[in-house]
């Protein structure tokens, strides 16, 4: 089945079959109070909070319509084997790390695996059925089984939700389109990290050069 979807610079049909969700990072440290973006002074509630809505009703539609919903979480091994060392530059950039690396006694609160901040949100758990990629880069591609669990359903069309538009939503949008597949960003279901204009840039990228753009309402409209 396929159905066309608004979208900027031109609708784009999808192929429902051949269509999956990409849930990234929607998890304690990064949607709620006492995370790290709460941490770092970045956490916006009420934006959050909307992002969530919108998210919550994507996935709904998404299910009913039979697309798989694929869902990424970013974590750690507690000793930061899979960090990449002092040789990587993830060990000196990724947000999480530095702090953590800064302020040991906030390990356990943010991106280490099994603890909370790790967990995908309450108001967004994965059902029977979706599939929980976990990574510990900003790209869902990197070192992951993802690329081969989407060629095992078959899959060509990505939509993307999630958090952060401008860092993990981004990265894995980008790989996603050098992996050959077509990927989609909902907007207005995404939040970014920094000043509004990273929001802007992310979607100027995705329209002019690396996929499309539409929003939560618009897709919903057309997967019904």
């Amino acid at each position: 089945m396929e159905v066309v979807v608004p979208a900027k610079p031109e609708p784009i049909k999808l192929d429902i079959e051949s269509a999956a969700l990409i849930v990234v990072d929607m998890q304690n440290t990064f949607c709620k109070k006492g995370g790290l973006f709460d941490y770092q002074g970045a956490l916006d509630e009420t934006k959050v909070k909307h992002i969530i809505d919108r998210d919550k009703k994507v996935i709904e539609a998404c299910r009913h319509k039979g697309i798989k919903v694929i869902y990424l979480r970013m974590g750690y091994r507690p000793d930061l084997s899979d960090a990449g060392g002092q040789e990587s530059p993830n060990y000196h950039k990724e947000l999480g790390l530095v702090v953590m690396r800064r302020h040991q006694e906030l390990n356990d609160k943010f991106l280490i695996i099994g603890t909370w901040g790790w967990e995908i949100i309450d108001e967004l758990k994965p059902q029977p059925g979706d599939i929980v990629v976990d990574k510990h880069r900003y790209s869902g591609f990197t070192n992951t089984e993802l690329d081969t669990i989407l060629g095992a359903y078959n899959i060509k069309y990505l939509l993307f939700i999630g958090l952060a538009t401008n860092v993990c939503v981004e990265s894995t949008l980008r790989d996603a389109y050098f992996h050959e597949y077509f990927p989609v960003l909902i907007s207005d279901g995404c939040g970014n990290i920094g000043p509004e204009f990273t929001q802007e840039a992310t979607i100027w990228n995705v329209t002019e050069v690396f996929g499309w753009v539409t929003t939560y309402h618009d897709l919903i409209k057309a997967l019904k």
